[in-house]
């Protein structure tokens, strides 16, 4: 059995290895075929499995799933790419088990429920597959620790699939951050502020948009994902907004997150949604929605930078990860594409456009394999958070994001539900690396350079 210590050195020299590997290598290299595995092949399992069937390195062994309708959707992506039909499972909700027993399997997807995550990702490192899993991985503490513990104990890497650390806009202001240009950071801010009631209830036949149905007379995410929303107070989704904000500011890589604090807002949004759509009589008018509208989140760093991520799911608002970067020199932010850098800007104390900073630091690997993204899902991110899964396992190295990353971004979740529940109190923050986030280097999407 290795050491943490033994671990912790062997992962660093993985992503070490991983980051100095030319571009070339890193993002061309078909000679060695990666057999992969899907465990869950709804809506967000079949745009991983779309993308999979596309390369030429990746041979799809088998699918799993619960429902046969899914299945077949599946199978048509499948019979499209021209490609051999795999091992089919639809064996129920521990079916996944059976797919872990291949021995031809050297990797896994999990795109299934949130409640699963775990179970599954820890199931997958101990039948020694390499593990990217959808967001989030764990729903407790307990469970982040579990996941920590096993990766370490086993040596398999665990990446959780936050694909908008990959976004061009985001990876072009870590360029920025990385060359000086807003000089030394002082406060981010991030979250998922995206309606999603739609998403959230259904009639059963369609996925979006239509009844006032969750659960299990739902369809799709309806059938789970609603649930979270009546049991439980906090930030549900936070990895959209802090996956890149950890990776700009060193997070486990020379700083760490330390301290949190969470506040809620009241709770009217899924209700008056349930009364527009299924009427004041309908039964799910009746339920009690535990999520406040809107979460608020303070993190402090331990090099004294502060965080703020929002989780605002069920009101009527345009889309926006409402990203603010801003350190000592200037400022950017998304939510109107603008940008102020003091002493370069334009005039003095204006907003411009950010578009042109954005072209003039474009990050070298959407210079080189935008075009290989384009078409992939969430504006080309997709590609790129699956390709750097499959290489890195290709490759049997660590993967750039990697399960201390999984981890503390999904700890945000349960530390803001006790906060919260302890009436906005400050909560500390666990320290998942041991110790080591004070040695290890951010190479993430350095390799370039």
């Amino acid at each position: 059995m290795k050491s943490r210590r033994d671990f912790i050195k062997a992962a660093a020299l993985a992503g070490a290895g991983f980051s100095l590997l030319k571009a070339e290598d890193l993002f061309a290299n078909n000679a060695v075929k990666l057999r992969l595995g899907f465990i869950g092949v709804g809506f967000r399992g079949q745009s991983h499995l779309e993308l999979a069937l596309r390369r030429d390195d990746v041979e799809v062994v088998a699918l799993c799933d619960v429902q046969q309708r899914m299945m077949n959707m599946a199978l048509g992506l499948v019979t499209k790419a021209g490609k051999t039909k795999p091992q089919v499972i639809l064996e129920g909700p521990y079916g996944y088990k059976k797919l872990l027993d291949n021995k031809d399997i050297d990797a896994v997807i999990i795109s299934t429920p949130w409640e699963w995550h775990t179970v599954m990702c820890l199931d997958a490192m101990n039948a020694r597959k390499y593990v990217g899993c959808e967001v989030i991985t764990g729903m407790t503490i307990d469970e982040c620790w579990d996941l920590v513990h096993t990766s370490e104990r086993t040596g398999m890497p665990l990446m959780m699939l936050e694909n908008v650390c990959y976004r061009r806009d985001v990876m072009a202001v870590m360029n920025m951050v990385r060359q000086g240009v807003f000089g030394d950071l002082i406060h981010m801010q991030g979250g998922y502020q995206h309606d999603l009631r739609e998403v959230k209830f259904n009639d059963g036949n369609d996925p979006l948009g239509v009844g006032a149905e969750f659960g299990a007379k739902a369809f799709s995410e309806a059938q789970w994902r609603t649930e979270h929303s009546v049991h439980r107070n906090g930030d549900l989704y936070p990895t959209h907004g802090i996956g890149p904000i950890a990776m700009m500011t060193n997070i486990n890589r020379g700083n760490r997150f330390t301290k949190l604090v969470s506040y809620s807002s009241k709770s009217r949004g899924l209700h008056d949604y349930v009364v527009k759509k299924g009427g004041e009589s309908h039964p799910n008018a009746k339920v009690e929605f535990k999520l406040g509208d809107v979460v608020t989140t303070m993190i402090q760093t331990a090099k004294d930078e502060t965080i703020l991520l929002q989780h605002d799911t069920n009101l009527p608002r345009p889309y926006s990860l409402g990203f603010r970067v801003q350190g000592s020199r200037g400022i950017w932010m998304d939510v109107n594409k603008s940008i102020y850098i003091e002493d370069k800007s334009k005039k003095p104390h204006q907003w411009e456009e950010a578009q042109a900073w954005l072209d003039q630091y474009d990050h070298p690997l959407w210079k080189q394999y935008g075009n290989d993204a384009a078409g992939a899902g969430h504006g080309g991110m997709d590609w790129f958070v699956l390709n750097a899964f499959v290489e890195a396992a290709k490759r049997k190295v660590n993967t750039p994001q990697d399960v201390y990353d999984a981890v503390t971004w999904s700890a945000i979740t349960p530390l803001s539900e006790t906060s919260i529940e302890l009436g906005g109190q400050s909560v500390d923050f666990p320290d998942f690396t041991g110790g080591q986030w004070m040695y290890r280097k951010n190479d993430f999407a350095a390799g370039e350079y």
